[in-house]
C-alpha cells in the first residue's frame, strides 16, 4: 500500500496562477472543516457563489427591495428595471431570439414539471411514448411518469451503453410515428456525460418531435446556445451557475409557449379577471403567476455577468484536465472503479469501491475536508442500470485545483487502509 501511495504522491501538478486569482472571489473556500481546509468536490449539487453575486443581492435589499410590476412609486421601478434586465442577460447568455422565450422558475424542476403539465397535458393521449434516456435525473423522470399516468402516454426507456453514453443506434430505432416528447438531459448528473443534443433535436425535429432537454449539469461548465441546439424547451438552476438557489429558467420555442395553458394561476398572470372569463397576460408573464423570487433572479443575472467576465474557453479547458488528472489518481488507488467513461464528459467522476459503502467513503472523506456526494443521485436508474446501490460522486467547477484532487486521491489511500481494500 506505501508503494501505491508513493507513486500518487509523486505525481504532482501546479495549479495555474489565473485560477488562484479566481479562487480568491469565493469566500466559502477559505473555511476549515475537520482542522482541515475545505475541499468542495460537490458542485454537481450546487457550485458555490462568488461575492460579487453576494454583493448585487446584498444591494437589491438595501436599496431596491419591492414588488415588480406592480407599483409607480420608484422603488417597484427599480426592482422591475432590475429583474427584467437579468432576463435579458439571461436570454442573451443562452442565446434566444427573444425574453418571450425566458420564463423565471424556482429551478429545472419546476421547470420540467411546468412544461409536463402545459405542454404534456395538452399534446399526449393514450398510446403516445415519450422517450426517456436511462441516464436522467428523477427531475425528468418522475413529471413525465404523472403525465402518463393522466393522459394514458407510454414511457419508453432510451439505453445507454457500457461506458454511460447514449445509443444514438437504438433512440433511432425507438423513433417511430407514436413517440410524441424525447426528454434528454444534455449532461449527465451521476455520469458526466455529454449528449449530442444538436443531433437529437435535428432527428426529432424531423418527425415534428418535442425535445426536453434538462441542462442543469451543462449550464455552468460550457456555453450553452439553444438557438444553435435546436431544442424546443431547455431548463436549468441558478445554483448551479454560481447563482443562487430558488431561481430557473425554461427557455421555450416562442411559438410553443404562446400554444400552451399556464401550469399555475394568480396574480401577474392574467389581463383580465371576472367569475366568468380570465385573460392570460403576454410571454412570458402568463407562466409566473404569484410574486416572483426578485433577489435570487436578479442575483442570476450577476451570475451570469462573472461568467461572462471569465474566459471561458480557458476554464472549460482547464476543467478537462482537472477530470484527466482525477481520472489518472483514481485509477491507481485499489478497488476503484469509475462509472461512466464515455467519450465526452464534465469535469465529474461517480465511482465505486469494491467492499466500501459510499456513504462509509463520504463520512471518512468528510473527516478530512474533502467534500463529496454519496448515494444514487437522483438517477436510481442510473445505478440500478450498472448493477451497484449508489456511487462517490466527486464533481469539479474551474475553481477548483489540482492540490485538491491530490488531497482526494491521499482521502481515498485511506478509505482503503481502514477497509483493507484490495485490486
Amino acid at each position: 500500500m506505501d508503494t501505491v501511495s508513493n507513486d500518487i504522491l509523486s505525481q504532482k501538478r501546479e495549479t495555474p496562477g489565473r485560477i488562484l486569482e479566481i479562487r480568491r472571489d469565493f469566500p466559502i473556500l477559505n473555511r476549515v472543516i475537520q482542522d482541515k481546509p475545505l475541499v468542495y468536490l460537490d458542485n454537481g449539487a450546487s457550485t458555490q457563489m462568488p461575492r460579487q453575486v453576494m454583493d448585487t443581492i446584498t444591494a437589491y435589499h438595501e436599496f431596491h427591495h419591492s414588488n415588480v410590476h406592480r407599483g409607480v412609486h420608484q422603488l417597484s421601478q427599480e426592482a422591475t428595471d432590475l429583474y427584467e434586465g437579468a432576463r435579458e442577460k439571461v436570454r442573451s447568455f443562452i442565446g434566444a431570439k427573444s425574453t418571450k422565450e425566458i420564463v423565471y422558475t424556482s429551478g429545472t424542476t419546476a421547470a420540467i414539471n411546468l412544461v409536463a403539465n402545459s405542454y404534456g397535458t395538452a399534446n399526449l393521449t393514450k398510446g403516445d411514448k415519450i422517450l426517456i434516456s436511462n441516464m436522467e435525473h428523477h427531475a425528468n423522470i418522475v413529471p413525465w411518469y404523472m403525465i402518463a399516468r393522466k393522459t394514458g402516454a407510454e414511457i419508453v426507456v432510451i439505453p445507454i451503453h457500457d461506458d454511460g453514453s447514449l445509443d444514438m443506434d437504438a433512440f433511432v430505432e425507438l423513433l417511430d410515428e407514436k413517440v410524441k416528447i424525447v426528454c434528454v438531459n444534455h449532461v449527465s448528473n451521476a455520469l458526466g456525460t455529454v449528449n449530442p443534443i444538436n443531433e437529437i433535436a435535428v432527428l426529432c425535429r424531423e418527425k415534428n418531435i418535442a425535445t426536453v432537454v434538462d441542462g442543469a449539469q451543462a449550464i455552468g461548465h460550457f456555453p450553452v446556445d439553444v438557438t444553435d441546439l435546436g431544442v424546443d424547451f431547455y431548463a436549468f438552476s441558478g445554483h448551479k451557475m454560481h447563482g443562487p438557489t430558488g431561481i430557473g429558467i425554461l427557455y421555450g420555442r416562442e411559438e410553443l409557449l404562446e400554444s400552451m395553458e399556464p401550469f399555475m394561476g394568480g396574480g401577474d398572470m392574467i389581463l383580465s379577471v371576472s367569475f366568468d372569463e380570465i385573460s392570460w397576460n403576454e410571454l412570458p408573464y402568463k407562466f409566473e403567476a404569484g410574486t416572483p423570487p426578485i433577489a435570487q433572479a436578479i442575483g442570476l443575472g450577476a451570475a451570469i455577468d462573472y461568467l461572462n467576465s471569465l474566459d471561458r474557453e480557458f476554464l472549460e479547458s482547464y476543467e478537462q484536465q482537472l477530470l484527466e488528472y482525477a481520472n489518472e489518481k483514481l485509477s491507481q488507488i485499489p478497488g476503484v472503479r469509475i462509472i461512466g467513461t464515455a467519450e465526452g464528459k464534465i469535469s465529474l467522476n461517480s465511482f465505486v469501491i469494491n467492499g466500501v459503502h459510499p456513504h462509509d467513503i463520504g463520512t471518512i472523506l468528510d473527516g478530512e475536508g474533502v467534500a463529496v456526494r454519496t448515494g444514487q443521485h437522483c438517477a436510481e436508474p442510473v445505478m440500478d442500470r450498472f448493477g451497484i446501490p449508489a456511487t462517490t460522486r466527486a464533481s469539479m467547477a474551474f475553481y477548483n485545483t489540482f492540490e485538491e484532487i491530490d488531497a482526494l486521491a491521499d482521502a481515498l489511500l485511506k478509505v482503503t487502509e481502514l477497509f483493507d481494500v484490495t485490486d
